[in-house]
């Protein structure tokens, strides 16, 4: 930071030091954190491993304080614009007869239910992002962040092309299997917590019998699928299964063919429309497997090295603010950087220390026992569940619960305000 300063005239002039930011991963929070930094003077490259930007994805939502980040950013028409029509959650059981239907909370007012007012296609939401920032930062695609030395006044980043550059902070934003968080994180420390999940989704054709409501089936064996239709042509198809052992935890990171083996095999006599969405497997547009795990690490940076969303505080699907959550993220690291430029290790101390409440909150209401009682084994199990659904479906009680225990809103926590970061809107 330099300071010029008139004694005569009684005033000092500030001019805060602009940075050279390497942010690694072209997905939500990445961006997210472009947008702030760019705005606010910094010269801010971004690293997407693919070669072209990766709008795919299933279905997010919006909760609490990532919706007020995305009105601060001047985005919520064009958020607004591209919804998900999900009026509410359905259970049914293995003929598809609903047992009774949650709806979502669309009054403006209160917490969400099971659903979002806010539902958008992960897609839509990086496609928005990226046309509110490629004019100001510097896109690479198609390049990956394979390793990098820093030292006291800089970060050298070397690339998956053979070619290095100085920065003054990398930031690894790289997703809940973060390449950078590996070479920062304390020696010995397991940054998962796991929850004994794990979930598969893919794209199918829309058929004339699916609606806008989510459908959620039980099937014995700890098995769960859902149903949710975002477009007249598509459907989206998720298995979630309950399992604990090495292999279900190490088949995400096989070949398609073996995942999709995997999910085929597990859940071909599960009924309802399991065969469906087995048989539309193999032309899906994207496949995607994952662990239902949360990212937990005592320090989000180390020196000139700083983690942003799920690479730092993966709060798992869930917990129903994992995009909210990379938001909230980027805008904490970005206002504290903003305030204290030419002190990134205050900014980055406070960055932690700032948003660490807000991260215990969203990860606490994920609890596996309770997770686990929706995904029960025996097939008894499974129909006293149905039983259970339709009783207090009948009764309203689910949206009464789903209110309560709603984490769209962090807590108590209050999203910071920073005078030193140009917003298009107030908070």
């Amino acid at each position: 930071m330099s300071a010029i300063t008139d004694r005569e005239k009684g005033f000092v002039v500030v001019t805060k030091k602009s940075l050279k930011v390497l942010i690694a991963g072209g997905g939500v929070a990445g961006p997210a954190l472009a947008f702030w930094l760019a705005r606010a003077g910094h010269r801010v490259t971004v690293a997407e491993r693919f070669p072209a930007l990766r709008a795919t994805g299933a279905q997010v939502d919006l909760r609490g304080q990532g919706i007020e980040v995305i009105r601060a950013m001047g985005l919520m028409d064009e958020v607004r614009a591209n919804l998900v029509h999900e009026p509410g959650v359905a259970f049914v059981d293995s003929a598809g007869k609903k047992l009774g239907t949650i709806m979502a909370n669309t009054s403006g007012r209160g917490k969400q239910t099971l659903t979002s007012e806010f539902e958008i296609m992960r897609g839509d939401l990086v496609r928005i992002l990226y046309g509110a920032t490629k004019e100001n930062v510097d896109y690479r695609f198609g390049v990956s962040v394979d390793g990098f030395d820093q030292t006291g006044d800089d970060v050298t980043a070397h690339f998956s092309d053979g070619s290095a550059e100085t920065f003054d902070l990398l930031v690894g934003a790289d997703g809940q299997g973060s390449r950078i968080r590996r070479s920062i994180r304390a020696e010995g420390e397991d940054p998962y917590w796991r929850t004994g999940l794990h979930m598969a989704y893919w794209f199918v054709p829309r058929v004339a019998s699916d609606g806008d409501v989510r459908e959620t089936y039980p099937a014995a064996g700890g098995r769960q699928i859902m149903r949710r239709s975002h477009n007249p042509s598509e459907t989206q198809a998720y298995f979630v299964l309950r399992n604990s052992s090495e292999e279900a935890s190490a088949i995400h990171r096989a070949p398609i063919e073996d995942q999709q083996r995997f999910w085929g095999d597990r859940f071909r006599d599960a009924g309802w429309q399991a065969q469906r969405f087995i048989d539309g497997m193999a032309t899906a547009p994207f496949f995607y497997s994952q662990e239902v795990l949360q990212v937990r690490i005592d320090s989000w940076s180390k020196g000139r090295v700083v983690l942003l969303g799920d690479a730092a505080h993966c709060a798992s699907p869930y917990s129903g603010m994992g995009i909210s959550g990379g938001l909230v993220g980027a805008f904490v690291l970005a206002g504290e950087i903003a305030a204290t430029p030419d002190d990134l290790a205050g900014a980055l101390r406070r960055y932690d220390t700032t948003l660490r409440p807000f991260v215990d909150e969203i990860q606490a209401a994920v609890k596996p026992r309770l997770l686990a009682l929706g995904l029960p084994k025996p097939k008894i199990g499974v129909a006293a569940l149905q039983v259970a659904f339709r009783l207090a479906c009948a009764l309203k009680i689910p949206e009464r619960i789903a209110a309560r225990a709603s984490t769209d809103r962090g807590g108590a926590w209050a999203l910071p305000d920073y005078d030193d970061l140009p917003a298009r809107a107030a908070v």
